[in-house]
């Protein structure tokens, strides 16, 4: 077969068609010298010439850090600060209800029983149930039992030791002893003797002796006038009430031990009816000292 003709006034390089396979042999290299062009490498942008965007310059280096994510039921808790902060609400106020505050926030139901569930773990609030003013959640100015709650979980957790609770006793306890003494009223010298008295029965039982040992306790501490120590003294004593408990009764002579309690509450009792806070305070801290002692053994 003869090859095609070139078109007239063309010159015939520029239309000659090459055989099968010369036109194969042209491929196969072109395809070879892709291959094997090395890449193009980026060069600085001359004066005329369009800059190419930036990579974006690391968070830490602008100053801009990522927003933290938080549940919404965290929302509804500043929320709840912020009119604690400005004064529009405070302890045994009641709050909104839940459908109330969901829709005054914008939020879920769901996520205002979570922040109200929160603040009742924390101890700042209650909930009474059934109809009328005195149902639905109210501010509780009341943290002992949230604190003893925690500090009890970090107990068992071994997070915190026995023994930190102890020297947390001590501060706290010798501080309540010595401002006790100074001020001290007639209902807190009642207090304290009633709970002498009951421990030092004879037919006390265990959990009655530890019921009452923890109360003459709390009883100083409220004597102190410090309602913060009070209510941190009342935690630290509840955190450790089940623990104490549980060795009292394992005691294998509880009554010597009752007796020797006896002795040193009522040595505290003298202390501070002398008006003697620093005396009263180094008796407690030996009493608390040797108590876990012998507990510990």
């Amino acid at each position: 077969m003869s090859a095609p003709k070139a078109p007239a006034g063309v010159p015939p390089s520029q239309h000659t068609v090459l055989p099968k396979t010369q036109r194969s042999a042209r491929s196969e290299r072109q395809a070879t010298d892709r291959r094997e062009s090395p890449p193009a490498v980026a060069t600085e942008p001359t004066e005329g010439t369009a800059h190419t965007a930036a990579a974006p310059a690391p968070a830490a280096a602008t100053g801009w850090e990522p927003v933290a994510r938080q549940a919404t039921y965290e929302l509804v808790l500043d929320r709840v600060r912020e009119q604690l902060a400005a004064g529009r609400i405070r302890a045994g106020d009641r709050l909104p209800s839940e459908r109330e505050l969901a829709g005054a926030l914008g939020v879920s139901r769901v996520a205002v029983r979570e922040a109200v569930g929160v603040l009742k773990a924390l101890g700042v609030a209650r909930t009474a149930t059934g109809s009328g003013p005195d149902a639905g959640t109210f501010l509780h100015a009341g943290p002992a039992d949230a604190l003893a709650r925690l500090i009890e979980l970090h107990v068992l957790l071994a997070s915190v030791e026995t023994a930190d609770v102890v020297r947390a006793r001590i501060a706290l306890e010798r501080e309540s002893a010595r401002l006790a003494a100074a001020h001290a009223l007639a209902p807190d010298w009642a207090a304290m003797r009633t709970h002498l008295d009951v421990m030092a029965g004879e037919q006390v039982t265990v959990a009655e002796f530890n019921e009452h040992d923890t109360a003459f306790h709390v009883a100083i501490a409220r004597a102190s006038g410090n309602p913060l120590v009070t209510e941190m003294t009342i935690a630290l004593r509840q955190a450790m009430r089940g623990t104490l408990l549980d060795r009292l009764s394992a005691l294998p002579d509880f009554r010597a031990t009752q007796r020797r309690l006896c002795r040193e509450h009522d040595g505290i009792h003298d202390a501070l009816r002398a008006g003697d806070g620093a005396w009263a305070a180094d008796l407690v801290e030996a009493h608390i000292h040797d108590f876990y002692a012998d507990l510990t053994g």
